[in-house]
């Protein structure tokens, strides 16, 4: 076809318009065509949002420190807040002002509360999930959440589609919670004398009951004899790399090279539902949630628990972009 000289003038014109609007929307940090939103130089390496913290029921839960909607809000912005996420299941999902890039090497660094030295060792780890934001309206609605595949993804003892329900024992003060799985097996979440508070979370869309998807990772409780404290302690030993709160290798390495340690992720571990590898260029949105279903008990006599540790639960400090 024929295009007038006045025509392609005009065509051309129109798309170095188009052209020019593209980059500055790059550079402003708007979404690009396959969605993705690129970071600025203004852009935060650390979590700009919270998006749902609904924590299963805990030691910590309705503490307004460790275990409330306000307490989760102390994640935004940097690596000092700390946030208990109860037992197994319990989440909380962050979001951040820019998608993080799946680039070479490890992408993101989740903070948490591991205790490491003098012969402990404390892990509690936490799986990790990702989303893209699909739509791009800011909100964990739209694509499939993805598990970040860690190194227990496929060994024995992992339970994947693991479901368990949580029932209100509907008390003010501190009460042993019963829970039901979907493996035939019931128990409680413990309760202590150190923290007196209701143990299910009062801020729970269902005051009756709360259920929780995952995968379920095998316990690691132990005790061993503690030759620094000539005593028995309770342990709970880390499992491999790609969890968070797990003192894995690289945990202690970080530690001893920088004082402090986090947990390292990559985003090219995802896998779907069916356990499929996905790639993903970016990810806007990172889930955490407990992946142990576990109190601090190893006796096998229900009048005599050993109470004094509370459950696992997983507790997330902070989350940065690696890239920035």
């Amino acid at each position: 076809m024929q295009l007038s000289t006045s025509l392609r003038i005009t065509c051309l014109a129109a798309t170095m318009a188009l052209a020019a609007c593209s980059k500055n929307n790059e550079d402003n940090g708007a979404p690009t065509r396959d969605g993705m939103r690129p970071a600025t130089p203004n852009s935060s390496k650390y979590i700009s949002q919270i998006l749902e913290y609904k924590p299963a029921p805990g030691q910590f839960v309705n503490e307004n420190t460790f275990g409330s909607p306000a307490g989760a809000q102390k994640l935004i912005g940097g690596i000092n807040g700390l946030l208990s996420l109860g037992s197994f299941g319990g989440y909380v999902i962050t979001g951040f002002d820019h998608s993080i890039e799946n680039k070479a090497g490890m992408d993101f660094g989740i903070y948490g509360n591991v205790i490491l030295g003098n012969g402990t060792d404390w892990s509690e780890p936490g799986i990790i999930m990702v989303m893209q934001d699909l739509n791009g309206n800011g909100k964990p609605d739209d694509g499939e959440w993805y598990e970040l595949a860690g190194n227990e993804y496929n060994a024995p003892g992992t339970i994947r589609n693991y479901r368990i329900i949580y029932y209100n024992p509907k008390k003010a003060t501190a009460t042993d919670v019963l829970w039901k799985d979907n493996q035939g097996k019931s128990g409680y979440v413990l309760s202590n004398t150190f923290h007196n508070q209701s143990y299910y979370p009062l801020f729970a869309p269902n005051q009756d009951s709360l259920v929780f998807e995952g995968t379920l990772l095998r316990n690691t409780l132990v005790k061993e004899y503690n030759p620094v404290y000539h005593s028995e302690l309770f342990n709970n030993k880390p499992v491999g790399a790609g969890y968070a709160d797990n003192g894995s290798k690289e945990y202690q390495d970080l530690t001893e090279a920088k004082g402090r340690g986090y947990n390292t992720l990559d985003i090219s571990t995802a896998v779907n539902a069916k356990g499929e590898k996905v790639n993903l260029k970016y990810i806007d949105f990172i889930k955490v949630y407990t992946g142990q279903n576990c109190n601090g008990n190893l006796s096998n006599d229900p009048g005599n628990q050993d109470r004094l540790l509370g459950e696992v639960s997983t507790e997330v400090g902070g989350i940065v972009d690696l890239h920035l």
